[in-house]
């Protein structure tokens, strides 16, 4: 027997479409609300059935506009909470902030804490994401959680390309996570390093640490906004003679001028997931999105049944 009641899924503004693949993995319809914006831009969510005692998750991504949808979820979690719902758990497959996970400034907030806090308020008794920013985010939470990774979906769809490669990060912050995608795939691993230049706002990628000459590169990140980075590490991998470069990485913000940036380069593929909705006019023909669908669906399904969540990694 369950410790709560039948699964109830519900579609946030934020990724409709995921969380329409979800239920259907799970083979459940999204329950249905009405999330209505009033003249003066407040908020209203109405739920259409009672979910009493219910298991209910909430599928919710931080896409634009990121205020209003963080403030949707925050809202949907107090509704939920009222309606005496057995447990909430949230799912933001991108949870916005998660670059504001420290003090390395004077004067500056923890924003990634503040929306911990807020979720904790509102509500939610547990949370689940994919590919947080940085680790340590995960401590800001008081209530239980499941910090997922896409990396085995990605890592699986280069898997069978058969590529001769070097796996590349665009900056030494996420060595650790690129070592990963090296040892999984059997490729050797370089580094751009970046560094300030006199007293210039932005770092300047100078170097490459490792060889890529003759050789495909797979540049892997976290997450792609405005795409600065991404364009530095490859003109700096081209100027070290890399025959052919791929992207990897799990979020697609595209903040502008991203799209631009990415369609000038030679690429000849960017892989990411659709933990993010993708506009039409942001899609380019070299870019291919893997779905977390099946990712999510799991994880809820045994996070429903008390089942393991790592055996799904073999942890």
């Amino acid at each position: 027997m369950m410790a709560y009641g039948e699964i109830k899924l519900f579609a946030g503004s934020g990724c409709p479409t995921l969380a329409q693949r979800i239920a259907d993995y799970i083979n459940v319809s999204l329950s249905e609300w009405d999330i209505l914006r009033f003249p003066n831009e407040n908020l209203f969510v109405r739920l259409h059935g009672s979910v009493r005692g219910q298991d209910v998750y909430i599928i919710h991504s931080h896409d634009r506009p990121v205020h209003r949808n963080i403030m949707e979820m925050l809202i949907a979690i107090d509704c939920l909470k009222r309606d005496s719902a057995g447990r909430i758990t949230v799912v933001v497959p991108y949870m916005a902030y998660s670059q504001s996970d420290k003090k390395d400034q004077p004067r500056i907030p923890i924003t990634a804490r503040l929306l911990a806090n807020m979720i904790e308020v509102a509500g939610a008794d547990r949370w689940m994401t994919i590919d947080l920013h940085s680790g340590q985010i995960q401590g800001f939470y008081n209530i239980p959680g499941d910090s997922l990774t896409a990396f085995h979906i990605l890592v699986e769809y280069f898997m069978a390309k058969n590529l001769d490669a070097v796996v590349v990060t665009p900056d030494l912050g996420f060595a650790k996570r690129g070592r990963n995608y090296a040892a999984e795939l059997g490729f050797p691993l370089a580094f751009v390093e970046k560094r300030r230049i006199g007293n210039e706002a932005g770092r300047q990628a100078l170097t490459l640490i490792g060889s890529v000459e003759d050789k495909d590169v797979i540049i892997v990140d976290d997450l792609i906004d405005t795409a600065g980075s991404i364009e530095q590490a490859v003109n700096v991998v081209k100027s070290q003679g890399a025959k052919s470069v791929y992207i990897s990485c799990t979020h697609l913000i595209l903040s502008d001028p991203a799209t631009e940036r990415l369609r000038n380069l030679p690429i000849k593929e960017i892989v990411a997931t659709d933990t993010l909705p993708l506009p039409e006019h942001k899609m380019l023909p070299n870019m291919t999105i893997l779905s977390v669908d099946t990712l999510l669906g799991e994880v809820i399904l045994r996070s429903h049944e008390g089942r393991s969540v790592g055996e799904l990694f073999n942890e």
